[in-house]
Parts: C-alpha cells; sequence; structure tokens
C-alpha cells in the first residue's frame, strides 16, 4: 500500500473511532445556530462565522475536514475552511426556494471530521421586493343586468405576487368612475377583490364601461400590476340563484379514485321557467390545475374528481362555484367550496447516507460508528413515524442518535478480514402507515487488514538429501512460507539463524531473503560431515513484524570418491616390509579447506 493508501486507512478509523465518542456527547454535536440573509444578494456574501459560533479552533478546521454536507446538487451555500465563514456559492431566489411559504428556513448540516461532529444551521432567507403583482389575465368581462341594486358585489382576477409579507398585494385601486367602486375581503389564501356597484345601471344609457384595476403591494417603492375590466350591462333578469351558504368545506383523502364524486351544489332561483333554471360552472379565475383535477357536472352541479389528488402537492383547493340561470341576461349567484385533502401512506421513506467509511479496520472496536444515516419520509403523521433495523446477518448493528431519524450504523461483533473481507450491510426501513412502506438501501464496506497473521511454513521440519562433492556457491534447496495477512503485512524475508559459534555449518550458507532459496559457500564431505540442521526464520513486513521458523535437518549422501589404501604391505614371506603409505586416487576436503 502506497503512503496515501495508508493515511486513508488510518484516517478512516480515527473517523470511526471519533464517531463512537460523538454518541456519547449529544449535546456538542446538536449544536444550532442560526442566521438571516435576505434572497438575490451576490455570490461570496457572508452569512456569519460558523466556527466562530460553535467555538471552533480555526486553526484546526482543514486538518479536521470542516464542510458543508450537501443537501441537493444545487448547494446554496459553503464554509471556508480558512476563517469558518458560512457564504454564499449560488444565486438565491426566495420564491423558488421556498414557494408561497410564509418563511423561507434552509436547515444546512455542517460535519466537522477527525474527531466527527454535526452541527445544524438554519439559514433563514428574507425577502426582498423583486416581484410584481400581477393577474392571471390582462382583461375580464363582467355581464352586469341593469337595475342591478347598488351594493352587489362582482369578484375580480386575484393578483398574485410571488413575494412575502410586506412586499406581497396590499391592495387594489380602481379608475375613478361613478358607478363602481372596488372592496376588497381578506382570505386564508391572500387578499380577494371585489368589484362593487354603487350606482344603478342604464343599458340605454350606457351598454358599456371600462375600467382598470390596479394591484399595488407594500414595497419601498411599491410595485403595481393592472387589469382591464370590461363590464357588459344587459336587459333585466330580476332574481339571481342563491346557494345555500357562502362557503362549503370539506375533506378529501388523496389518491382518491379518478371519476368519484365528492360534492352536489345546490342553489335555487325563484324566478319561474327559464329564469329559474340553474346552469354551474366554476370560477373563471381558478387557477388551470383546479381544472386539471376537478371538473363541475353544468347540470347536476357535481364536484367529480378528474385529476390525481395528491397531498404532498397541495393540501388545500378553493373552488369558486357560479350558478346561473337561463334569463336574458342570466344571473349569477356565486359560493366557494374549501376541499380540505387529507394524508394516505403512499410515499415510501428515504434514507440519506450522512457520513460514511468504506474500509473499517479488522481491530475495531465493538461500537465503532462507521456510517451516520438520516432518514425522512414525505407523508404525515404517524406515516412519518419510522422503524429501522438491519436485515441480514453482519456484525453491525444500527444504534440511534441525538436527533429523531438519525442513526448510527456500530460494529456489534468481532472482525476478521481473513474469514471475511466485505460486507454487504442491508439497511431496511418502514413508516408506521397503513399498510406500512418500506426502503431497502445498501452499505459496501470493506475490512481493512492489520498484521495478525505470521508467516507459515508447511513443516515444522525438513529433511534435506545433499550428494557430497557439491559445487560451491550453488542453490541446494529452498523454503517456502505463507501468510494470510495482505499487502506489506504479507511480505515475507527469509533468513538463516545464525548461532555464536562462527564456524558452524550455518556459517557455509546463505539464502536469498526474497525468495528462500538457499546456497552452499563450501563443498561437502561425506567423510568429514554427514548431517547438520539449522533453522530458517520467515518474517513478514507488518508493524510490528510476525515470525515464525522451520528446522532444516540435512543429510550428506557418499559417493564413490575415495580409492582403496594399503597399510601394510606384505613380502614374499608373508612378513611386513618398510611400510609406506600408498597415496589417495583424490585428495579428501573438509569444511575447513
Amino acid at each position: 500500500m502506497d503512503f496515501y493508501g495508508k493515511c486513508r486507512r488510518r484516517d478512516g478509523f480515527w473517523l470511526a473511532f471519533y464517531s463512537a465518542l460523538l454518541l456519547l456527547s449529544e449535546k456538542e454535536a446538536s449544536a444550532q445556530i442560526r442566521y438571516s440573509v435576505p434572497e438575490e444578494v451576490k455570490d461570496g456574501t457572508v452569512v456569519g462565522n460558523v466556527a466562530k459560533d460553535l467555538g471552533l479552533d480555526v486553526s484546526f478546521l482543514t486538518e479536521r475536514r470542516f464542510r458543508v454536507v450537501p443537501e441537493s446538487k444545487d448547494p446554496i451555500f459553503e464554509v471556508n475552511p480558512n476563517n469558518g465563514a458560512l457564504y454564499v456559492i449560488s444565486h438565491i431566489d426566495r420564491e423558488e426556494l421556498c414557494k408561497d411559504s410564509g418563511s423561507c428556513l434552509v436547515e444546512q448540516k455542517i460535519l466537522v471530521e477527525n474527531p466527527l461532529e454535526m452541527h445544524y444551521v438554519t439559514v433563514e432567507i428574507t425577502d426582498v421586493n423583486d416581484n410584481f403583482p400581477s393577474f392571471p389575465e390582462k382583461q375580464q368581462r363582467i355581464e352586469i343586468a341593469e337595475h342591478t341594486l347598488p351594493g352587489r358585489r362582482f369578484q375580480l382576477h386575484n393578483a398574485h405576487d410571488p413575494d412575502a409579507g410586506i412586499n406581497s398585494v396590499r391592495t387594489y385601486t380602481l379608475t375613478q368612475n361613478e358607478h363602481f367602486d372596488i372592496n376588497i375581503r381578506q382570505s386564508d389564501t391572500g387578499m380577494i377583490p371585489f368589484l362593487i356597484l354603487k350606482k344603478s345601471l342604464d343599458r340605454e344609457q350606457r351598454s358599456k364601461h371600462e375600467l382598470v384595476v390596479t394591484a399595488v403591494d407594500g414595497g419601498k417603492p411599491p410595485k403595481s400590476g393592472k387589469l382591464n375590466v370590461n363590464i357588459i350591462v344587459l336587459d333585466i333578469n330580476d332574481n339571481r340563484p342563491v346557494f345555500s351558504q357562502e362557503i362549503y368545506q370539506l375533506s378529501i383523502e388523496e389518491n382518491i379514485p379518478l371519476g368519484t364524486t365528492v360534492f352536489r351544489m345546490n342553489a335555487t332561483d325563484v324566478d319561474e321557467g327559464i329564469n329559474g333554471e340553474i346552469e354551474y360552472n366554476l370560477g373563471k379565475t381558478l387557477l388551470r390545475k383546479v381544472f386539471d383535477i376537478f371538473e363541475l357536472d353544468k347540470v347536476k352541479g357535481e364536484i367529480v374528481v378528474k385529476g390525481l389528488v395528491d397531498y404532498e402537492e397541495k393540501i388545500l383547493y378553493e373552488l369558486d362555484v357560479e350558478a346561473s340561470d337561463k334569463g336574458t341576461p342570466p344571473l349569477t349567484g356565486e359560493c366557494r367550496l374549501i376541499l380540505k385533502i387529507l394524508d394516505v401512506n403512499d410515499n415510501p421513506p428515504e434514507i440519506q447516507i450522512t457520513s460514511l467509511s468504506n474500509t473499517v479496520s479488522e481491530d475495531s472496536k465493538r461500537g465503532t460508528v462507521i456510517s451516520l444515516l438520516s432518514f425522512s419520509d414525505k407523508d404525515s403523521g404517524m406515516n412519518g413515524k419510522i422503524i429501522a433495523n438491519i436485515i441480514n446477518d453482519v456484525p453491525f448493528e444500527l444504534k440511534p442518535s441525538y436527533k429523531e431519524n438519525i442513526y448510527s450504523v456500530v460494529v456489534k461483533d468481532n472482525l476478521d478480514r481473513e474469514e471475511v473481507s466485505h460486507y454487504d450491510i442491508q439497511i431496511k426501513i418502514t413508516d408506521c402507515g397503513d399498510p406500512p412502506l418500506s426502503t431497502i438501501k445498501s452499505i459496501n464496506i470493506d475490512v481493512s487488514d492489520i498484521n495478525d497473521n505470521s508467516p507459515q511454513f508447511a513443516y515444522n521440519v525438513l529433511q534435506i538429501y545433499i550428494v557430497e562433492n557439491n559445487v560451491a556457491g550453488g542453490s541446494i534447496f529452498s523454503v517456502s512460507a505463507t501468510d494470510s495477512d495482505l499487502n506489506e503485512n504479507a511480505v515475507i524475508s527469509y533468513n538463516i539463524r545464525r548461532e555464536i559459534n562462527e564456524n558452524s555449518v550455518a556459517s557455509f550458507l546463505n539464502i536469498n531473503s526474497e525468495n528462500g532459496e538457499i546456497f552452499a559457500l563450501k563443498s561437502f564431505d561425506f567423510e568429514t560431515l554427514k548431517t547438520f540442521h539449522f533453522q530458517v526464520v520467515a518474517t513478514d513486513s507488518g508493524t510490528p513484524s510476525l515470525s515464525s521458523n522451520v528446522t532444516v535437518n540435512v543429510f550428506i549422501l557418499d559417493q564413490n570418491d575415495n580409492a582403496p589404501v594399503i597399510l601394510y604391505p606384505l613380502s614374499s614371506n608373508g612378513s611386513a616390509e618398510g611400510v609406506e603409505e600408498i597415496p589417495r586416487k583424490r585428495e579428501r576436503r573438509t569444511l575447513g579447506d
């Protein structure tokens, strides 16, 4: 393993170690900070100094890998590891980020590793007046029968301003005229403008009135949008349809089957004949999405579901319903139907890996943290309550952390890389809905090696046979050992164990430290040395290193390399004469030569 590989392994170990300590210091890890920043600020704008507010030592931020855990592929904020400041890195559009929410809060997870700490920073995005009020249509046509009594109200298009608070629509104004005034009614969805008839109309004097309604927001300076209103004066039909009440309210479940009738409107008209026949229509000022989901039977007045109703998309629909008679001109009555959407368990819970060490050392202690997970569910109520567990047989377990639906994956049993070197941890989370929904996610973990196995020879004792008169310096045999560890922990070197006596037989032997091949530096003579033994030591390269040895028994095999010798030659009479030794055929070699 190279230098960087060693560092990664060591850093993974410390990350897991300090993560375990994190579980014992919940108060510190769960610290929360709140900042505020207006939308549309420039990139690089500093929101606040997270490190300072958390009491972190700035000089160690880079070493501890002080960073923001990205919540999406387009993060908004980042931290400066040199000074601990949280700053803006992308364009902030509050209206796009939080849509119609009253307040816009963005929670950022700040991760400090080595040791591991998780902090939460909440940034409130404040509004600036960067949008104009606008009407869904540029013009609105209203038909009003002559002799309509003063005080009659006619609903106008609502203006929409994506800005929030004081920067949203604050008032409506109307061009000066003698017949109409404007009135505003406050509702849960905002201000609804009404055109008020303050003086009776006379079609014979004037059949058409053209007015301009202006929506003004509360910004400084204020912004505005205009709506052209065309008033068509119709002939008399003096009774309009009337609903039994002005507002109806009911609740329906999301995912209600298409074609289901959810409500039946009922209006009455005291006129007779064609002037009392009623036709129902949805208000023309409703958003297009309403027409995609609901339809109204003109004759029966039944509200029928025609599109998908999704609680996670919208929890409330307000339908303006008009009842018109068939008189000439027709008269219209209005009411509002408020549909509250009830949540059902139709979204499986989700698993997010907040922090993960893909490698864990085989000597990791029980309780060592290898990953932080967060669970979430788009549904509400009991449908968001989550049960989590590991479903396969692995030496790891889930531990609840300092915050709801935050869990740690920790070591629960001893690890042995030589037995299992890789684990696929199957994590299953299930909500408490009816029926319950589940999600399974895999985490792949490799077990890293430590030097816990010494080299092993196949036998404790080796018997080697060598024919005498071998070539000096030549290879006579080799030994081999194996090590079940990895990398440098399994790299073996060989050496001969030398005795204190430098004249021992082993002193005439040499060994290749890399492959265990043994060489004889001298030629052996059976007549001088018939057997000897020595030990070979195999040592791995781990830290600390481990070793084992094998005893080698060497037997010298005889060759016919000596001629017979006459020690005492005999005379003719059988007695010994002057004795003279006859030289041998070849010189006898000893290890001392």
